[in-house]
């Protein structure tokens, strides 16, 4: 076999084959095929009793903390999210290469992605489409409701694989799904795809330059290997484009755009957005809601027309005033001014407890346990606090007691 020509667009550079690391004894660099191997299975080490189980749960401890090591600057983000869920439903997603296979899995982890992104968003929305057979089909319009996605992706009707998958006929439909969205709201469509071919009836740079345009953001998670278009998509709009190791880099992928991402600030769109904050009322008799046109007793009170709608957060289909609640509105705020990444803590000799259960953080078995400060209120935690703080509490319980105590009069 003859040496590999190299693509167009491809560049080669012969320093790249050594490595940086100088050797001790010549001076001079080596191949990185000369280093030594590293074995990797030397981590874990067997406790006292001689199991794994407390090894295997720091090493879920390590990588899940690594999730939450983000950037924590205060900068503009977009709370108002519209975001389509593309999934590839084509022959290529009966691969067994994924336990137990490729669209079982992505079936499973896109109902744990609904559950996530309402819980984070939850005055955002978001629609579901899948590709087969060279077209695309709606399953959700875009709402704010997750039981309606949930059940669109558990009906087996809906997730049969069939055919090859039509990239450009998913990214027009949920770009006309998006076109009544505020210039307030954010325009994002999050792509599962597993083939690496697409069929598609004309250009489908054309819709990409439109994307980019109207600025959608595209994020892609490949399940295969990297395709040159899938690169192409999220490059020109900005986003951001992954291809899957195994199942759990497949799960990191995917939630990454849990998080509402950066916006670029711009002086055309609006900085204040009216809402309207709707009580639940129930009443005698039944009457129609202006979103389902069904008959119900309870719903909520449009405060400007006086409409009635089932479930919010959502928008008046009369005087399409946003309709949120005040919880709604203080989850979506901490994405805003998160909370910082606490200082990891090591070998230290000061006996004392995690601020948040009393758990005690002095020495076990000679080995002193790793926890966790906050940079504020130099409080300290344990591993588990740090992970509930960051991930579900969004608030330090030690910056809160030391503001409440300095508010409270003597």
């Amino acid at each position: 076999m003859g040496p590999r020509k190299p693509a167009d667009d491809e560049y080669i550079d012969v320093d790249d084959s050594y490595d940086a690391n100088q050797d001790e004894d010549t001076g001079k660099a080596g191949y990185s095929w000369e280093e030594e191997y590293k074995r990797s299975w030397d981590v874990l080490q067997e406790d006292s009793e001689g199991r794994l189980s407390s090894a295997v749960a720091h090493l879920q401890q390590q990588r899940k903390r690594r999730r939450l090591l983000k950037d924590t600057a205060i900068i503009q983000r977009g709370i108002i999210r519209h975001l389509f869920l593309i999934i590839d439903l084509s022959e290529a997603m009966n691969e067994k290469d994924l336990r137990p296979s490729r669209v079982e899995l992505t079936l499973n982890y896109a109902q744990q992605f609904v559950i996530e992104y309402f819980d984070q968003n939850p005055i955002s929305q978001l629609g579901i489409i899948v590709t087969r057979d060279g077209i695309a089909e709606k399953l959700t319009e875009l709402s704010g409701n997750p039981t309606d996605h949930i059940k669109a992706l558990k009906t087996k009707k809906n997730t049969e694989t069939s055919g090859e998958p039509s990239l450009q006929n998913a990214l027009q439909l949920a770009r006309a799904g998006m076109m009544g969205v505020p210039t307030h709201g954010s325009k994002e469509i999050l792509l599962i795809f597993g083939a690496l071919t697409t069929c598609d009836p004309n250009d489908v740079h054309d819709t990409i330059d439109l994307l980019q345009k109207e600025m959608v953001r595209v994020n892609v998670v490949g399940l295969a290997a990297e395709v040159q278009i899938c690169r192409a998509l999220s490059k020109a709009t900005k986003g951001s484009y992954g291809v899957i190791l195994n199942e759990a880099h497949y799960k990191d992928l995917l939630f990454e755009a849990v998080p509402p991402p950066a916006v670029a600030p711009n002086k055309n769109t609006s900085n204040l957005v009216t809402m309207g904050f709707p009580r639940r009322q129930t009443e005698e008799h039944a009457t129609f809601c202006v979103c389902h046109s069904k008959l119900t007793t309870g719903g909520y009170i449009c405060p400007r027309c006086r409409s009635k709608v089932c479930d919010i957060p959502s928008d008046c289909d009369v005087c399409g005033l946003t309709l949120v609640s005040s919880p709604h509105l203080a989850r979506s705020y901490h994405h805003l001014f998160p909370v910082d990444n606490f200082d990891e803590i090591r070998n230290s000799t000061r006996s004392s407890n995690c601020f948040s259960c009393i758990i005690p953080l002095d020495k076990t078995e000679g080995n002193s346990q790793v926890h966790f400060q906050c940079p504020k209120c130099k409080q300290a935690f344990c591993v588990d606090c740090d992970i509930f703080i960051h991930e579900v509490l969004h608030n330090c319980p030690g910056c809160w007691s030391t503001n409440s105590q300095k508010k409270t009069p003597l």
